[in-house]
C-alpha cells in the first residue's frame, strides 16, 4: 500500500489519542518507519501490523478500528487530500457511489503503481442499492462499511450497511446492502 494510507492511520490514531501511542503503535507492530512517504510503496504487511498494534494498544476490535479508519479516510484523508476529486464524484450518495470506478481511474493517474478495489453498483432504488467490492487484498471489509458510513455523514444520508455477502472462494466479492431514507439523497 502506499505511504498515504499508514499516514493516515498515523493521523488518525493521534487525533482520538496521542503521538506517543503512535510510536508505541509502531513500536508494537516492529515498523521502524519514521516518516511514511505518501507516494512511496510499503509491504501490505505493514499496514496490518500497525492496524493489530493500533486494536491492542486501543483496546478495540479490528472491526472497530477499520469501520473508524475508513470513516476518517473519507472525512479526513480524502477530503484533504483529494477535495476536488471528491466534489467531482457527484452531488448525492448514489453518483459518488455510481462514480467510483472514474474516481479511482484519476487516482491511479496520481499513484500509477495503485491497485485500487473496484466497486459495482447494483439493484439501486430511490432509497437502497447493492455494492459489490471487488480486492485482491483479503480483511477489509469493514474498512468499506467505514467508507460509506463517512460517505453517508459526507452527503448528509445517514446509512443501514449490510454486509450481506462475505467474500470467500465462492463468491470472490463482498457484497453490502446500503440503505438510506429516500428524502436524504434527493439533492
Amino acid at each position: 500500500m502506499y505511504g498515504m494510507v499508514n499516514k493516515a492511520l498515523e493521523e488518525m490514531v493521534i487525533a482520538s489519542d496521542c503521538e506517543a501511542t503512535w510510536e508505541l503503535v509502531k513500536q508494537r507492530a516492529g515498523v521502524d518507519i519514521d516518516v511514511f512517504v505518501t507516494n512511496q510503496g510499503y509491504s501490505d504487511d505493514v499496514t496490518y501490523k500497525l492496524v493489530g498494534a493500533t486494536c491492542e494498544l486501543l483496546g478495540k476490535t479490528s472491526p472497530e478500528i477499520l469501520r473508524a479508519f475508513g470513516k476518517h479516510w473519507v472525512l479526513k484523508t480524502a477530503r484533504d487530500g483529494y477535495g476536488n476529486l471528491m466534489d467531482a464524484g457527484g452531488s448525492n450518495l448514489v453518483e459518488f457511489l455510481n462514480n467510483l470506478p472514474n474516481f479511482h481511474s484519476r487516482v491511479s493517474l496520481i499513484f500509477p503503481h495503485l491497485e485500487p478495489p473496484r466497486f459495482a453498483c447494483t439493484d439501486v432504488t430511490d432509497s437502497s442499492l447493492r455494492l459489490h467490492y471487488y480486492s485482491h487484498r483479503f480483511g477489509l471489509a469493514d474498512f468499506v462499511v467505514g467508507l460509506l458510513d463517512g460517505l453517508g455523514e459526507q452527503y448528509k444520508t445517514p446509512l443501514a450497511i449490510e454486509h450481506e455477502i462475505i467474500r470467500g472462494s465462492d463468491p470472490d466479492h463482498d457484497v453490502f446492502q446500503v440503505r438510506w431514507d429516500r428524502k436524504n439523497n434527493d439533492d
